[in-house]
């Protein structure tokens, strides 16, 4: 019996306390391995698909109360038959029914062994299979969106789409070699080309998709600098809705930085509140300020918080400003009469004048970064996300495609072979980002992500 027709076992449910727990079997022995171990009125297998029975796990003595559900090949989550035992949670309930499970011959499932095997049975594509962990892995409302359209199979067809119609072209251009320059026209080349052309304008629009795909998955690092006393603790305060970060009129009371995590724009953020940067005396504070620089270097977006009631002292001020369209200049206290103004700033800047003490100054920041970031995730697309994955493979094919129609421009017969062979690369490539091409190694990098009973 080999690894992908045995039966498998994991436990699907997060260890601790909890209402149920779900032991989740896989595979040609999982009915009869439910009829050896669940006592109930009736034969687990003789239950149809979609039924559910109830009665107790025994394996000598009995084990725990549970409810099993059965799921017969090919309606199932994996296409094979499937077996899941709801007994009550907390881990040691769950180990006990796992081990018995075990003993009557399934072997333990490999991490993401279950969605593998729904892949490798056709039930789902791999960029549905990615989408199953980003669901799983969502920290947002908007971020679960987008695995759902994902798992739908909404990427999948633009993917697919491309995938055709490079075949089609593949085929066309293969069919020209059979024949001697000039016999087929120039309208027959530049069809193919315009539909090669057609396939790398598609591509692009998903390639759009990758920044707001890497901040749905990873989120993003927002970093509030600036002087002492500016009001930085009072900004994330603020933008957390609760007392986080110490606020003291002592220059220098933020000596680390201190992070927090939220939500904006249905983005994960992770707030960074860092020292006041100035030329510090103390080791403890001269540290802090150069944790706030390396903060601010690896930014998504920085906040530079500024005391806009007084002048900025010379060596406050940076003399330029790296990724202007990554800097959010907050010009705070304007209730005690602004001294410095947007107009101070470069124009290309974003820069807000408020009075972070009063609700109304938080929401104009917190609006000001909604902006910055629907700017930076703006897309045609569906709400679907490309992965860094599907984004290498993309770039690779564009850069076959753009060959393939710099060769058909060129005509001849050797050119026409070299265009033939750049676009079965480029469609090799596409085929990969759904599975239709794949490797061992490719499925192991992919389903690694994946927790064992998942």
């Amino acid at each position: 019996m080999n690894a992908d027709s045995d039966t498998i076992v994991g436990i699907s449910t997060a260890p601790g306390a909890a209402g149920i727990a779900i032991v989740r079997i896989s595979g040609t022995e999982s009915l009869a391995i439910a009829d050896q171990i669940i006592r109930c009125n009736r034969r687990i297998s003789s239950l149809a698909g979609n039924n559910m029975a109830h009665g107790f796990v025994a394996d000598g003595n009995d084990i725990d109360e549970v409810v099993v559900l059965v799921f017969k090949a090919p309606h199932s989550y994996t296409r094979e038959d499937v077996v899941e035992i709801q007994g009550h949670g907390g881990s040691i309930c769950a180990r006990r029914i796992l081990s018995a499970v075990l003993r009557h011959g399934a072997r333990m499932a490999e991490p993401g062994e279950f969605t593998k095997r729904a892949f490798l049975n056709g039930r789902i594509d791999l960029v549905q299979a990615e989408a199953v962990i980003d669901l799983i892995n969502a920290q947002s409302e908007r971020a679960a969106s987008s695995a759902i359209e994902q798992l739908e199979g909404k990427l999948s067809d633009y993917i697919r789409t491309c995938y055709d119609k490079m075949l089609t072209a593949a085929a066309d251009l293969e069919y020209s070699l059979d024949f001697e320059e000039g016999d087929l026209g120039d309208d027959y080349f530049r069809k193919i080309a315009e539909l090669v052309e057609n396939v790398n304008v598609t591509l692009e629009e998903i390639l759009n998709t990758w920044e707001e795909g890497v901040l749905l998955r990873e989120g993003l690092k927002i970093v509030i600098s600036g002087p002492p006393n500016a009001g930085k603790s009072t900004l994330l305060n603020g933008l957390l809705g609760r007392n986080r970060s110490i606020v003291s009129e002592t220059p220098g009371t933020t000596r680390d930085t201190i992070e927090e995590q939220s939500v904006l724009e249905g983005i994960p953020v992770r707030y960074v509140d860092t020292a006041g940067l100035r030329d510090a005396s103390c080791t403890v504070e001269q540290d802090g300020v150069r944790r706030a620089k390396e903060s601010i270097a690896t930014a998504g977006i920085n906040i530079r918080v500024i005391d806009g009631s007084a002048p900025l002292e010379a060596s406050q001020k940076p003399e330029e400003w790296p990724n202007a369209d990554h800097w959010l200049i907050v010009l705070n206290k304007a209730d005690l009469g602004l001294v410095m103004r947007k107009s101070d700033f470069p124009v290309n800047l974003r820069c807000v004048e408020c009075c972070l003490h009063d609700e109304t100054g938080i929401k104009t920041v917190r609006d000001a970064l909604k902006v910055m970031i629907n700017i930076s995730t703006g897309s045609t697309m569906p709400h679907a996300t490309i992965s860094e994955r599907h984004r290498a493979m993309i770039q690779y094919a564009q850069n076959e495609l753009n060959e393939c129609m710099i060769l058909l421009k060129q005509r001849g017969e050797e050119s026409a072979a070299e265009a033939a062979a750049a676009l079965r690369r480029a469609t090799e490539k596409v085929g990969e980002i759904t599975g239709h091409f794949y490797t061992d190694d490719l499925l192991t990098k992919v389903f690694s992500r994946f927790c064992v009973g998942k």
